[in-house]
């Protein structure tokens, strides 16, 4: 018998630089079980070997890891067509956790979407194929808009819907007229070309599903109805053939089965929609193309063309496309996309700038540091994905039960229907038996979850809070702390002037007079704090005026020279500050920025010390407090300094030190929630900005503020809640609405669990007519719809 056909894999290796790291890696490699031979090959950074069929990508990994090396692991997302729950995600998860050479998958039910990591060996075309070989529609995120599919899906299932109640409603009418003495039932004929095509047309995906289940060995809910439904289709064509009346047939329960099930699915299909959209939104902050120097003149290249060492040249308004360190020019840059803060920071030669701040006033060079790929931003990008694939939803108890409530099912009416074999009574026992399909058939408890849900985001979106994914409202009704971003959440994200410090003999009103001169028609935020401040006041008109990158603003007011700018500027004028710098350092303490204005003839003097800074709020203490008396535990994470975040702590009310933390880069505020989560701590995040993408991203609720530019659009994006209105006491508000959907769900549960207990025994005993089963099934999911339909009045 010969030996079956090795695999031959490349496999890279990061880390290896001499003789001895090979030795070390070739050893620990040819100890892995299925390795047949391993040879490493250090000019080329790679391992080829020769694999037995059915190696370990996984335990290749970790040998390489063991012996101190790495291997570098390309990352993709599959979205899915046909992932409804529990069953359905545990096929797709073993499905391709066997294509060789994946190592991680991680299922986001809610989503519709799985996220691998894989060896860069690993063929697209072999995860789409296991893929679909498990039953589902897959689609690389690389290939296809996520949003699209999900909208196929969704408008696949509204054609259903449609297509089944146009056809299941002539079925049910005459029973819904008879109480009132109307006999308008359809002749038999006409009831099975109705029921078998519902059966047939949009019940077919329902025998697709059931089948890929079976195929796995992972049986679901899909099974439950394609059976029940079935049965109750034959046996009402048996009894047809057998020559029963109308009146004796029940089509109409196969076809209410299927049409009350599909309803559940298009509340869940309506509420499962894509967040690839905050990827894409940060993905936009790198320029297409970057001006290089190139064989001694300025050149436009491609942004992949960039290496470190290159020069770069950035035009005011334009995007800084890679890390770097500036070398020529002087400038201010908007960083807002890392730190979260409105103010704009000085650069000078020396200083380090980021890929994705936007240069404000001055044409600058750097020298990259980083390619694009290894950017601070191309990180951010990674960590909101990697984020979001992390994160699981709430796992409903439906799903729970699913791989213990269908067999159970399956053998009850198997059971019954031997039961009464044994006794002799054949008949009864098809009867009994199609009746425990019928009246266990899942739709009320389909239907538990998604109209609940529904429901309470309505509710919620009328009150100003915008919910993005079902499971979110659940998971906010659970949550013990809930943690806030300083600027554009807690503040208003926009500087002020908030006061001025008259030197020599001037007053207040005319430091402002002179500082908004020189302030009108520039764009930069702090000229802009000024104009507003001065308002309808009269403001003198300044002449030759001049933007001085990373310096400030200079002018003219008659005869007197005047200089609006920082410290550095100060200096460099001549203009001795010491003995107002207590007063400055108070000021930068409570979080300040802090600009000098002076002017003089023929001598320039300082005139006044203008400071500028973010106000919490009006409603932010008030809703903060509302929480704290909920129960919940408040935290701050800013990227501010730890002085300008604790100042605008104390303001709010926050007693506890330790729930203030300042300074922070997005890698910072993403590694507080996960400790918070470690600890088991259910945690909701509050932000606004694109530097909060994976902390919102990361935690049990993302909740983003919904007003702003681009920034907030992506933090908008990557949370799961977002504040219509920006204001902040709407969240209160959703946790208590929050709770009450839970409740409302948790009650409809037990109804539903409760229904099939009472009324299983009743059909096993066969004193339930499938008929009869069917409606008792159809009334169990009013009731539930009803129960969901209170939180209207919420």
């Amino acid at each position: 018998m010969s030996a079956l056909p090795s695999v031959d894999l490349a496999l890279p290796i990061s880390g290896m630089h001499c003789a001895a790291c090979v030795a070390r890696v070739e050893k620990t490699l040819a100890g892995v079980p299925g390795v047949r031979k391993a040879e490493v090959l250090l000019t080329e950074n790679r391992a080829q070997l020769q694999l037995e069929p059915g190696w370990s990508a996984v335990a290749l990994m970790a040998a390489v890891r063991k012996a101190g090396y790495d291997v570098p692991l390309t990352q993709a997302t599959l979205h899915l067509q046909g992932l409804h729950d529990a069953a359905d995600a545990l096929r797709a998860h073993e499905a391709l956790a066997r294509v060789p050479g994946v190592v991680l998958v991680q299922v986001n039910l809610g989503a519709a979407s799985v996220a691998l990591q894989a060896l860069p060996s690993t063929q697209p075309a072999a995860l789409l194929q296991a893929a679909r070989a498990a039953g589902f529609a897959a689609a690389l995120q690389t290939q296809s808009d996520p949003s699209g599919i999900l909208a196929a899906e969704q408008a696949a299932l509204r054609r259903d819907l449609l297509l089944a109640w146009t056809l299941t409603l002539p079925l049910l009418a005459p029973m819904l007229a008879m109480p009132f003495g109307l006999h308008l039932m359809l002749p038999g004929a006409v009831q099975a070309l109705l029921a078998a095509a519902v059966q047939f047309g949009p019940g077919r995906r329902f025998y697709k599903a059931a089948w890929a289940g079976l195929r796995a060995h992972s049986p679901g809910m899909d099974l439950l109805i394609a059976l029940g439904s079935s049965a109750a289709l034959g046996l009402s064509l048996w009894l047809l053939w057998r020559g029963a009346g109308p009146m004796e047939l029940f089509f109409e329960s196969g076809a209410s089965i299927l049409s009350f099930v599909l309803l559940g699915r298009w509340l869940e299909a309506r509420a499962k929609r894509a967040t690839g959209s905050a990827l894409r939104g940060l993905q936009e902050l790198a320029p297409v193309q970057v001006e290089l120097w190139r064989d001694g003149a300025w050149r436009l290249e491609a942004l992949a063309e960039l290496k470190p060492g290159d020069r770069v040249r950035v035009r005011p308004g334009a995007r800084i496309p890679c890390d770097g360190r500036l070398s020529e020019g002087r400038t201010h840059v908007d960083e807002a996309h890392l730190s979260g803060e409105p103010l704009p920071l000085a650069k000078q030669p020396g200083d380090i700038l980021r890929a994705g701040a936007l240069n404000l006033d001055g044409v600058i060079e750097l020298r990259a540091t980083q390619t694009a790929a290894a950017s601070s931003l191309a990180q951010l990008v990674r960590l909101v994905e990697s984020a979001q694939a992390s994160k699981a939803p709430i796992q409903r108890l439906a799903d729970r039960v699913a791989a213990r409530f269908v067999p159970a099912v399956l053998l009850l009416a198997l059971g019954t229907l031997l039961v009464w074999t044994l006794t002799g009574r054949w008949g009864q026992g098809l009867v009994a038996a199609v009746s425990v399909l019928v009246v266990a058939c899942p739709c009320a408890l389909g239907l538990a979850t998604p109209t609940a849900v529904v429901v309470g985001i309505g509710r919620a979106a009328r009150r100003g809070l915008l919910v993005r994914d079902a499971a979110a409202l659940e998971q906010l009704a659970t949550i013990d702390r809930i943690v806030f971003d300083k600027t554009g959440t807690l503040t208003r994200g926009q500087p002020e002037l908030v006061g001025i410090e008259p030197l020599a003999d001037s007053n207040r009103l005319q430091v402002q007079a002179l500082a908004a001169a020189l302030a009108q028609g520039s764009e930069h935020p702090l000229a802009k704090a000024l104009v507003q401040a001065q308002g309808e006041l009269p403001t003198p008109v300044a002449t030759e005026v001049r933007s001085l990158a990373g310096l400030g603003l200079t002018g003219r007011l008659g005869e007197l020279q005047l200089h609006l700018g920082s410290s550095r500027y100060m200096a460099e004028l001549g203009l001795a500050t010491g003995a107002w710098e207590a007063s400055a350092q108070q000021q930068a303490a409570r979080g300040h920025s802090i600009s000098w204005l002076a002017g003089g003839q023929p001598a320039a003097q300082l005139l006044g010390l203008l400071s500028f800074g973010d106000r919490p709020r009006a409603e932010a203490a008030a809703a903060l407090q509302a929480l704290r008396e909920q129960g919940l535990r408040c935290s701050l994470l800013s990227g501010d300094r730890p002085e300008a975040a604790l100042a605008v702590a104390q303001q709010l009310g926050f007693q506890n030190e330790d729930d203030v933390h300042g300074g922070l880069l997005p890698q910072d505020k993403l590694g507080a929630i996960h400790a918070w989560k470690a600890r088991g701590e259910r945690v909701a995040m509050v932000g606004d900005g694109i530097n909060d993408a994976p902390a919102l991203a990361a935690a049990d609720v993302g909740i983003a503020m919904g007003a702003g530019g681009r920034g907030t659009e992506v933090a908008a994006q990557a949370a799961t809640l977002t504040l219509l209105h920006d204001d902040l006491r709407r969240i209160p508000e959703g946790l208590r609405l929050a709770r009450r959907t839970l409740r409302a769900i948790r009650q409809n549960l037990v109804w539903a669990f409760g229904f099939n207990a009472l009324m299983l025994p009743l059909a096993m005993a066969g004193q339930l007519h499938p008929m009869g089963a069917s409606a008792a099934m159809a009334a169990s999911s009013l009731m539930v719809l009803g129960n969901a339909l209170r939180l209207r009045r919420a």
